[in-house]
């Protein structure tokens, strides 16, 4: 007979054994609910697009929950990108699962990555606010809100196939004063609107 002190030891190397086993087939059978769910997608454009405005929200609410909500009446720094976010979350929701019941013939499949409109909408978003805030600790002044349209509306218009400059800068003006009317004096929000070399 084998030593008794060994038996506990065997039961336990059994035990672990189970263990990774019940976990082995837990981890399959999630995976297959997980390519199952694949499958029924029938519009992988809004599904992944639904994803990524979802996340966006999520990590909106999220960056602006240090910050003070106020009111709806006194805003505060938060109360705008939660609200944004929180629309984003709900509308990445709905266009998600629309991805499941949309009628798109051969699953609607996502194509090549379009790398020209993605730099050019990306790069007008860190461009705008770069001349909205400037870099203090770098040395680069702030050139106000006007300035600030006017290049994110240009750099983001180069992604299209066609770039048509009067359309372009009638746009950015009409964008310039509607956001004035709207941010400055309506919700008396402190943007710098002109660059700091005029303001002083």
């Amino acid at each position: 007979m084998g030593n008794p002190r060994d038996i506990p030891r065997v039961s336990q190397i059994g035990g672990i054994h189970i263990l990774k086993v019940h976990k082995y087939k837990a981890e399959c059978e999630l995976l297959e609910i997980f390519r199952r769910s694949l499958v029924n997608i029938k519009s992988q454009k809004d599904f992944y697009s639904g994803l990524m405005f979802t996340l966006l929200g999520l990590v909106f609410v999220y960056g602006a929950s240090s910050y003070n909500l106020g009111t709806a009446a006194r805003m505060g720094p938060g109360y705008f990108p939660t609200l944004l976010g929180t629309i984003l979350t709900i509308l990445g929701g709905m266009i998600t699962i629309t991805g499941f019941t949309s009628k798109a013939k051969d699953g609607d499949k996502i194509g090549k990555w379009a790398w020209k409109p993605l730099f050019f909408i990306i790069s007008s978003n860190l461009l705008f606010g770069l001349l909205l805030g400037g870099l203090p600790k770098l040395g680069i002044p702030y050139m106000g809100m006007v300035a600030a349209i006017f290049g994110l509306v240009i750099v983001a218009s180069l992604a299209g196939e066609v770039f048509k400059l009067k359309e372009v800068l009638i746009l950015s003006v009409v964008l310039s004063i509607g956001s004035y009317l709207a941010f400055v004096l309506l919700l008396k929000l402190q943007l710098p609107v002109w660059p700091a070399f005029i303001t002083g």
